[in-house]
């Protein structure tokens, strides 16, 4: 559907967002062990062989399986100056039929975060996901308390809805999250969400 016989990929100012390869296992092992601090206290906890090439190899079928069936769309981000990979993003649990909606998921290294390559990636893949993929929501979760999340989502118009009591499990514990969504025709007011500023 997405794929074909062409390689996906989006480009913005200054990032390509492509699914994940096989190559990827160093930059990617090595960006979540320096960021592991960093990423751990907003995440579910990693399994025991989550740096493991075997693990990872799994994730790269999954990621190529998710964008052919057309049910998720897991992208790497690689700042394109220098190849160098900053993160990740992936438009998961895509609904179809009445719903048209997915959720949006994200993590950056601690080393590229706060230099608005996320903000550029979200605003990238919610165009996509409008203009290309016909969905009509974006959803999108955290911790209350993650006030750069928080953020994040906001500058790229999504809107606050309320919170969803013992959401994911983060760190062993199931905890409350604040959710957000973009919609493709937001009558609660004009956003710009998935456009370029």
């Amino acid at each position: 559907m997405i794929l074909g016989r062409r390689r996906f990929r989006i480009e913005t100012e200054r990032l390509t967002l492509r699914p994940p390869v096989h190559s990827d296992f160093r930059p990617w092992s090595a960006l979540r062990e320096q960021s592991r601090d960093f990423l751990m206290p907003w995440e579910p906890a990693w399994s025991e062989d989550h740096l493991h090439r075997k693990a990872f190899a799994n994730r790269v079928y999954w990621a190529h399986r998710s964008i052919s069936n057309g049910t998720a769309v897991p992208l790497f981000l690689l700042r394109r100056e220098d190849d160098v990979l900053i993160g990740a993003i992936t438009l998961d649990n895509i609904r179809r039929g009445p719903a048209q909606a997915g959720t949006l998921g994200y993590w950056t290294g601690q080393s590229h975060a706060r230099q608005g390559f996320m903000r550029e990636a979200i605003n990238a893949l919610v165009h996509h996901a409008f203009e290309r993929l016909d969905l009509s929501r974006i959803e999108a979760a955290c911790l209350p308390e993650n006030v750069a999340s928080r953020g994040l989502l906001e500058s790229a118009g999504f809107k606050y809805e309320g919170v969803a009591q013992a959401y994911l499990q983060i760190a062993g514990r199931w905890r409350n999250h604040v959710l957000y969504a973009a919609l493709r025709h937001d009558r609660r007011g004009r956003t710009m969400s998935g456009q370029e500023r």
